[in-house]
């Protein structure tokens, strides 16, 4: 379920265009006007407002934005406005060039894959040629470290079946499969990409719940056994994202505000991106394993701005 707030009656989009010019023109700039009409508008309606934005002043939303706005308060805005498909493609090569391709950052490559219906995925791959002159998997395959790759290129390529559809004889026999790889710590073995890049999510859902009573372990627990490198670590993120993708936000949420100062990316990307999904959901779940409120962990970690437009997201009165 998401979680923003739609105001009873949404201005035209030529109305929220005049607003936000208002906003940004002048000595200083109207934040607060920024986040109360971007904060509170669906993609749909915020794809239209940069439309019109672009045709009244010949002039790109975005572009402006990022003049007039600064620090994790601009990222989390300008992410926000973008068309979700396409801020998705941006995060997705973002990551891919990161000097250090960690957890931290080829998980979001698995989230946009495992997190997200089929049909989202293949916008974003479109999007992503568009954007960056090549397809995904072309840069997936040129810059992930060689243990990911086979991995990555295949859950980016899936479109995978979107119905309810459940085939036990399936589960049993490639949780059976997956339990053999797992075993002999093979972790690229092609039955594992193959399954997990392949299957619906309710088969998977399945043949997870197979494994875990045929071999007495969850089968992310058998993979954690294997070691701690990242591409154990990945295929955590990918049942994880698969089994409850809201229990994975809520962990990634967690990750960026615990211990020592915060890790804005992780927290921008895990609130934006699922505020139209099922923060609400995630919400609940943070509250489930922390014990403690997740908008109050949110408010105690950020400030000014920044805080308010993540509070708004989550549905906030601000």
């Amino acid at each position: 379920m998401a979680t923003i707030r739609m105001p009873d009656t949404v201005p035209s989009p030529s109305q929220d265009c005049e607003s936000l010019r208002k906003a940004v023109q002048g000595l200083g700039t109207d934040e607060k006007a920024i986040i109360r009409i971007l904060g509170h508008r669906n993609a749909s309606q915020r794809k239209k407002i940069r439309d019109t934005y672009q045709q009244l002043y010949n002039e790109s939303l975005i572009d402006r934005l990022h003049s007039e706005l600064s620090g994790d308060f601009r990222k989390a805005v300008i992410l926000w406005t973008y068309d979700p498909a396409e801020r998705d493609a941006k995060l997705a090569n973002e990551a891919l060039n990161a000097k250090n391709k960690t957890t931290n950052e080829l998980q979001v490559i698995v989230e946009i894959a495992c997190a997200n219906s089929p049909q989202h995925l293949l916008a974003v791959r479109q999007a992503y040629c568009s954007l960056f002159d090549c397809s995904l998997e072309e840069d997936i395959a040129s810059q992930a470290p060689l243990p990911l790759r086979k991995l990555l290129v295949g859950l980016v390529s899936s479109y995978r079946y979107d119905k309810e559809q459940v085939n036990m004889n399936i589960s049993i026999s490639e949780a059976s499969k997956l339990h053999e790889a797992i075993k002999r710590k093979q972790l690229d073995h092609d039955d594992i990409v193959y399954v997990l890049s392949t299957r619906n999510v309710y088969q998977l859902r399945a043949m997870f719940e197979c494994y875990q009573q045929n071999f007495g372990n969850p089968i992310d627990q058998d993979i954690k056994s294997c070691g701690n490198g990242v591409l154990e670590s990945l295929l955590r993120v990918v049942i994880w994202c698969i089994q409850s993708p809201e229990k994975h936000f809520a962990e990634v949420i967690r990750n960026s505000i615990s211990g020592l100062g915060t890790d804005e990316g992780s927290l921008t990307r895990a609130i934006v991106t699922r505020a139209e999904i099922d923060t609400m959901k995630i919400r609940g779940e943070y509250f489930n394993i922390y014990k403690t409120n997740l908008d109050g962990e949110v408010i105690g970690d950020t400030s000014g701005d920044y805080k308010d437009f993540l509070m708004t997201l989550l549905g906030a009165k601000i």
